[in-house]
C-alpha cells in the first residue's frame, strides 16, 4: 500500500529465525496483522448512531456539527488510517484527533507532537474537508500518525456522515510480514505482583516498545516544525531505512542514547539488528571530519554539542558488533570510529579527567566540567574500543585504550567518590550524588570492591518513593532511561530482591496506570506519577507531548534475560556465551533469544533445595554456568561438588544440571 513498505532488503545479510512457540505469545502485545481495526468505543457525544459496529466493520453515523466517537484500538499503534464514507452530503466533514494516554482525548485536538505547547493544542485535528469523498478515504502520507492508541472521528458539519471499515495500517517495523514473529522470548511468573503475569507482559511491553519505534527511512517529524495546528512525518531520517528512533509518536529520530537501552531490547527479542546498523551508520556519516565530534542526534533535528550522546555512539557500535559479529561494517566505519574515540579523549585535561563541554544530554541539569556521568561513559568507551581494536587486529590502539582506561578509573574513584555519602558525586565541586553516574559506576565496572560496589546500590535507594527513582539531577522527575541504567547496577551488585523491588514500582506504575496505553511504555514522568514529565525542562508544561512508547524506558526486557533469565554472550554472535541465573524470589524462568549462529535457551526451576537448569546452544560455541548456590552437582548425568562462585565451562549442545543444598 505504501511505497515505504517496499524495501529493498535483498542485500541485507540477516539472521530471521522464529522462538519456539508457549503460552508467552499470549503476552506479544505486537497486532497478527499489518492492518488493525478498533476494538472497542472509549467514548461517544452528540448524536452517533450505531457506534459499535465501527469495531466489526459495520456502519456508524454521526449527525450534527460536534458529534464524535472515540475508538480505542486496543494497545499502541502508528501509521495511515483508512475508512469509507458511506452516505454524505455535500456538506458533510469530520476530522481525525490522535491520542496515546486517554487522558487528552478531544474533538478539538491531538496529543502532541511537532512541538510542546502549554494549551496541548498545537498538532490541532486532520480535516478531512467537504465535499466528503463517496467510498474509500486514507490518511495522506505526510500525516502519518507514528503512536496512537486512540482515534476520535468528529463531525465538523451539520450534515450528517456515514461511515464504516475504520483501519489502520500499520507503518512500524516495516521489513517485519509478521509482526509477532519474534526470535526470542521470556516467561516468569511473578509471586509477589498483584498480576502474576506482569514480568512476562512486562517484558513483551519492552520489546513492542522498540518495534514500534522501528519506522521506514522517509517518516521523520519535520523540522523546522509545522506552524500550529498540524503535524508532517515525512522527513528523511538517516543513510538507509528501516532505522530506529527514540519514540514512536516523537521525537522520530535518531537518538543513541536511547539506544544503550532500546538496542539491547531489540537483540533479546526480535534480533532485528538492520534499524540498528542504519541508525549507527547515520551517526557516524554526519562526524566533522575536522575535529571528530559526532552529532547528538540524527536528521532531521541533527542536533550538536553531546558529549554524553557522542560517547553513546561509540558504546552502541561495540553493542552491535557483539550482538552482530558485522566485522565487514565494523570495518567500514573503523576510521571515523578512531576519530570519534581521540575526540573524546582530546578532552582528557591535567586533571586525568575529562572535560565536558558538550553540555547536552537526556535532560539532566549540569554535567559540565569534570562531570562524573562524561567521565564514566568515557571509562565504557575506552573499555569497550580496546575490545572492538582486538578484533581488527589493532593491537596499539588496543593497549593504549586499556591503558587509558585503568588510568581514568584511578581518577574517577580519587575525585568523584564520597564516602561520607557512600555514591560518586556529580562533579568535583558538589555533594549531589547523580542517580546516572552511580549507576554507571557499578555497570561499567568502575567501582574497586564488592563493598562499594554494595554501599552504590544501597545509596541509590535513597532517592526512592513509591513509583520510582527521583533522579536528584533533575528532581520532580523519574525516568525510565537512568533507571534502566539502576536495574542492571542492582542485579550486578547482586541485589535482586532491590532490582525487583525497583522494576515493581516503577514499570509496574507505567504499565498499569490508566494514564498509561498499557501496552507501551512511557517516555518518564514526574515524581507523583503525572505525566508532565520534563515540564520545566523543554517540554513548556505540555503533558500531551510525553512520549508513552520510547525504546529507552524498555530496560527491563534485556534484564530479565541478561539476569533474571542469566542468560548473556560474551563474545560476538555468541561464540562464548554465559548463563548465571539470578532468582530473584521466582520460582521458574525460561526463554532465550537467537544470534546468527542459532538458538540460546534457558529453562530453571528452583523447588525447596534444588535447582534445575537447561541449556539449549548452539554446537560449536562455548561459555560457562554460574548456579545460583554451591552443592551438590549432576551435569549432564555426572555427579561433582559445586563450590560457591564456581564456574562449569561447558561446550555447545544440550545441558541439563541439578544442584542441591
Amino acid at each position: 500500500m505504501f511505497s515505504w513498505l517496499l524495501l529493498c532488503l535483498c542485500a541485507v545479510v540477516s539472521v530471521k529465525a522464529s522462538a519456539p512457540p508457549g503460552p508467552w505469545d499470549a503476552f506479544n502485545y505486537a497486532p497478527e496483522s499489518r492492518t488493525v481495526y478498533p476494538n472497542s468505543v472509549k467514548e461517544t457525544h452528540g448524536v452517533v448512531r450505531n457506534a459499535h459496529a465501527l469495531t466489526s466493520k459495520g456502519t456508524a453515523t454521526l449527525s450534527g456539527n460536534g458529534s464524535w466517537v472515540a475508538l480505542d484500538f486496543g494497545v499502541e499503534v502508528g501509521g495511515l488510517i483508512s475508512l469509507n464514507f458511506a452516505k454524505v452530503s455535500p456538506g458533510s466533514s469530520v476530522a481525525l484527533s490522535f491520542t496515546e494516554s486517554p487522558v487528552f482525548i478531544s474533538p478539538l485536538t491531538s496529543d502532541d507532537s511537532s512541538y510542546p505547547s502549554a494549551n496541548m493544542s498545537y498538532d490541532g485535528v486532520l480535516h478531512v474537508p467537504a465535499p466528503l469523498p463517496a467510498g474509500f478515504w486514507t490518511q495522506p502520507s505526510a500525516m502519518l500518525r507514528g503512536g496512537f492508541r486512540y482515534l476520535t472521528i468528529v463531525s465538523t458539519s451539520d450534515d450528517p456522515v456515514s461511515l464504516f471499515n475504520v483501519s489502520c495500517a500499520i507503518s512500524f517495523a516495516p521489513h517485519f510480514p509478521n509482526l509477532r514473529d519474534y526470535s526470542g522470548y521470556f516467561f516468569a511468573s511473578d509471586p509477589l505482583f498483584h498480576d502474576k503475569d506482569f514480568l512476562t507482559k512486562l517484558w513483551y511491553a519492552g520489546a513492542y516498545t522498540v518495534q514500534t519505534n522501528t519506522v521506514p527511512l522517509d517518516t521523520g517529524r519535520q523540522v523546522p516544525f509545522v506552524h500550529s495546528p498540524g503535524w508532517q512525518n515525512n522527513a528523511t531520517l538517516g543513510v538507509a531505512g528501516p532505522i530506529i528512533v527514540d519514540g514512536a509518536k516523537r521525537d522520530r529520530a535518531v537518538w543513541p542514547g536511547d539506544m544503550g537501552i532500546a538496542v539491547p531490547t531489540q537483540f533479546v527479542s526480535t534480533n532485528d539488528l538492520i534499524p540498528t546498523r542504519n541508525a549507527l551508520s547515520t551517526m557516524f556519516a554526519a562526524i566533522n571530519p575536522t575535529t571528530g565530534a559526532l552529532p547528538e542526534s540524527g536528521p532531521p533535528l541533527s542536533q550538536l554539542g553531546s558529549d554524553t550522546y557522542h560517547a553513546w555512539t561509540l558504546i552502541g557500535t561495540h553493542n552491535y558488533y557483539l550482538y552482530s559479529g558485522d566485522i565487514d561494517w565494523l570495518q567500514t566505519v573503523w576510521a571515523n570510529y578512531t576519530k570519534a574515540v581521540a575526540f573524546l579523549e582530546g578532552k582528557v585535561d591535567s586533571s586525568g579527567l575529562m572535560n565536558v563541554t558538550g553540555l547536552r544530554d537526556w535532560a539532566r541539569l549540569g554535567g559540565g566540567g569534570h562531570n562524573s556521568e562524561g567521565n564514566a561513559l568515557l571509562y565504557q568507551v575506552l573499555v569497550t574500543a580496546a575490545d572492538l581494536a582486538s578484533h581488527v587486529n589493532a593491537t596499539s590502539l588496543a593497549s593504549a585504550w586499556t591503558a587509558n582506561a585503568t588510568a581514568l578509573k584511578q581518577r574517577f574513584n580519587e575525585v568523584f567518590w564520597l564516602p561520607s555519602a557512600g555514591l560518586y558525586r556529580d562533579n568535583d565541586t558538589t555533594t549531589l550524588c547523580p542517580q546516572d553516574a552511580n549507576s554507571m559506576a557499578v555497570l561499567f565496572n568502575l567501582t574497586t570492591s564488592p563493598e562499594q560496589t554494595s554501599s552504590v546500590s544501597e545509596g541509590l535507594t535513597k532517592n526512592w518513593n513509591d513509583l520510582g527513582p527521583v533522579a536528584p539531577e533533575l528532581p520532580d522527575t523519574i525516568s525510565p532511561f537512568i533507571s534502566g541504567l539502576e536495574l542492571q547496577a542492582h542485579f550486578v551488585a547482586g541485589q535482586d530482591a532491590r532490582a525487583m523491588d525497583l522494576l515493581r514500582r516503577e514499570w509496574g506504575y507505567m504499565l498499569y496506570t490508566n494514564l498509561s496505553v498499557q501496552s507501551t511504555l512511557l517516555e518518564g514522568f514526574t515524581a507523583n506519577g503525572s505525566l508532565s514529565y520534563r515540564s520545566y525542562r523543554g517540554y513548556n508544561y505540555d503533558p500531551s507531548y510525553t512520549s508513552h512508547a520510547h525504546g529507552w524506558s524498555s530496560g527491563p526486557t534485556s534484564a530479565l534475560t541478561y539476569y533474571v533469565l542469566g542468560l548473556t554472550v560474551t563474545s560476538p554472535q555468541g561464540r562464548t556465551w554465559s548463563v548465571a541465573p539470578h532468582t530473584s524470589g521466582l520460582d521458574a524462568a525460561e526463554g532465550g533469544f537467537t544470534t546468527p549462529l542459532g538458538w540460546y535457551g534457558v529453562k530453571w526451576t528452583l523447588k525447596r533445595r534444588t535447582f534445575a537448569l537447561n541449556v539449549d546452544v548452539p554446537e560449536g560455541t562455548s561459555g560457562s554456568v554460574k548456579l545460583p548456590f554451591a552443592g551438590r552437582a549432576v551435569v549432564n548425568g555426572k555427579t561433582t561438588r559445586v563450590e560457591e562462585g564456581e564456574t562449569l565451562q561447558l561446550g555447545g549442545g544440550k545441558h541439563v544440571i541439578l544442584v542441591s543444598k
